[in-house]
């Protein structure tokens, strides 16, 4: 229970920061609307392996300070493939970002699972409510992530595990190639591992690939390892 307080405790003073610069004046700024997507050879998320071969959209609107995103990812292999939408509310202010994520999944394979979209019962949603604060430093980025709602993983006692992934990631150059290296752990008993632990190493390099003289496809390879699963993942996507 002592640990569940200290929990609380840091989630609360990240939600005071976080209300604090949601409510901050923002001046009216240009607008943008982004479409996008990226074609993945396999879906690896935050060192779990959440599909195989998927599409996934993105459209997103900014303005002012705040976006509003909605990601998908759609498997297109049997015999089992995952879908996912999410939609992320972000407001970044300087070097400081800020977002609530709305995550929501369904099964298919042998034994479909694809549960009501509108079930927002906390004892039967598919849904999964995530907080996140961010700083980029500029060499180094460091964003905390905490699930505070919908279908968490939840201890035996029906106590919530406030289940927390926290990443540094720095991006840099070689030649032609941009490369990201991301360090990623979770600090406590939760969805990602069953006690402290390092759950995502991964080195990613991307390079604008030449199709025709007036055409280019942004491409990426990442490779990823899990030591707390004892995993190791290779994977390859293009964007558009």
């Amino acid at each position: 229970m002592k640990s569940m307080n200290i929990k609380k405790r840091i989630l609360t003073a990240a939600a005071i920061v976080a209300a604090a610069c949601m409510l901050a004046p923002a001046r009216m700024g240009a607008q943008e609307l982004s479409v996008g997507g990226d074609l993945v050879s396999s879906y690896v998320w935050r060192g779990a392996y959440c599909g195989g071969v998927s599409v996934q959209p993105a459209l997103s609107f900014s303005a002012s300070g705040f976006s509003l995103t909605a990601w998908g990812s759609v498997g297109f292999l049997s015999p089992a493939y995952v879908d996912e939408f999410d939609f992320t509310l972000g407001y970044g202010i300087g070097n400081l970002s800020l977002a609530i994520t709305d995550y929501w999944f369904a099964y298919r394979g042998e034994e479909e699972w694809v549960p009501d979209y509108f079930n927002y019962k906390s004892d039967e949603t598919a849904h999964m409510f995530e907080g996140t604060l961010g700083y980029d430093f500029g060499p180094l980025a460091l964003s905390w992530n905490t699930f505070f709602g919908g279908a968490d993983f939840k201890f035996s006692d029906g106590e919530r595990a406030f289940s927390t992934y926290i990443e540094a990631s720095a991006p840099f150059k070689v030649g032609d190639y941009g490369l990201k290296l991301e360090l990623g752990v979770t600090p406590w008993e939760g969805l990602y591992a069953d006690k402290f632990n390092v759950v995502n190493i991964g080195i990613t390099g991307s390079k604008e690939i030449k199709v025709t003289e007036s055409f280019t496809v942004p491409a990426f390879t990442k490779v990823i390892f899990n030591p707390a699963a004892k995993q190791t993942y290779f994977v390859f996507g293009i964007s558009l």
